[in-house]
């Protein structure tokens, strides 16, 4: 039997709980994964809690889509993994297990330097930061300010627009400076008088904002100092872009990805994981949780902590 975590009803972590399905079988262009840690991501709770649109529950819905594992059996049609290899997934349904089944697509090898904990909390991250920088066609020349810097997301979209060249700021609290500094962002506390902070620090102007944070004072502050409202990108308030002028990447936006963008973010994975295996990129883990424990781990994960936070079954 497979172990795995799942809710019946809308609402606070307390409704996960963990239930017994049968052993895991890859079909059809599908790997079959023993899941070694799983990755704890925001969109989790909010689907959990019904705060974002899904279907009606009609039987035990699973959670989770990013993971690392080890392959242990590979379905008619699949070429390029065998039974034993190191991967990492995105894309499941259902990653918080000990093992699932995921389209062969979504699934990569992953370097023998890369943890499975590091390889689990790359997927939904380093999928958004990376689609979204190319959306905004951010390089060398431009002035980047994210709201968020020190979250999975910002962390993330920090370290891809340095190494394309541009300038980075960042907001975060004072706590989080030195994580960003060392990613290679000048850090800004957020707070009254953030725009005049941020001009403070780059006084040759910003031209281009992500919101990772969703405050009114991120929307407003990007509105304040980005002339190109077209390169000014909420991840967060979604429904409130088009009123604004801004675009919007997932997050709520009522306009879905386009298939560009979904290119973009299945690109995302194997650049991560080559850059990890150079020494060129950075992941910083969290709390970690038993499978068990994931009601646990939401409520780390509404509460704020430093680090991405994953489940080890």
């Amino acid at each position: 039997m497979t172990r795995a975590i799942a809710y019946t009803e809308f609402g606070g972590p307390e409704v996960l709980h963990e239930i017994e399905t049968t052993d895991v079988q890859p079909g059809p262009g599908e790997v079959a994964i023993r899941v070694q840690a799983a990755g704890v991501n925001p969109i989790d709770a909010k689907l959990r809690a019904g705060l974002r649109a899904s279907a009606a529950i009609v039987e035990p819905r699973r959670v989770g889509a990013d993971g690392a594992g080890i392959v242990t059996a590979v379905g008619a049609g699949v070429d390029g993994f065998g039974v034993g290899d190191a991967v990492v997934f995105g894309g499941a349904h259902g990653a918080y297990a000990d093992a699932v089944a995921v389209r062969a697509e979504h699934v990569h090898p992953r370097p023998a330097d890369v943890s499975a904990a590091v390889g689990a909390a790359i997927g939904i991250p380093a999928g958004t930061a990376y689609q979204t920088l190319r959306s905004l066609a951010v390089g060398a020349g431009d002035t980047l300010l994210i709201h968020g810097g020190s979250g999975a997301v910002g962390q993330a979209a920090v370290q891809f627009a340095v190494l394309w060249g541009a300038t980075v700021l960042a907001t975060a609290s004072p706590a989080r400076f030195g994580r960003l500094r060392d990613l290679g962002a000048t850090p800004v506390a957020y707070g009254d008088g953030l725009a005049d902070r941020v001009r403070e620090a780059a006084p040759q102007g910003v031209t281009v904002a992500i919101d990772a944070a969703g405050t009114d004072e991120a929307l407003q502050t990007s509105l304040e100092l980005v002339p190109d409202r077209r390169r000014i990108a909420t991840l967060v308030r979604g429904a409130d872009a088009a009123g604004l002028g801004i675009r919007a990447f997932s997050g709520g936006s009522p306009e879905p990805l386009t298939a560009q963008q979904q290119t973009w973010r299945a690109e995302s994975a194997p650049v991560t994981l080559a850059l990890l295996a150079a020494g060129a990129f950075s992941v910083e883990l969290g709390p970690q949780f038993a499978l068990a424990d994931a009601a646990a781990a939401h409520r780390a994960l509404a509460e704020g902590v430093s680090g991405k936070i994953t489940l080890l079954p």
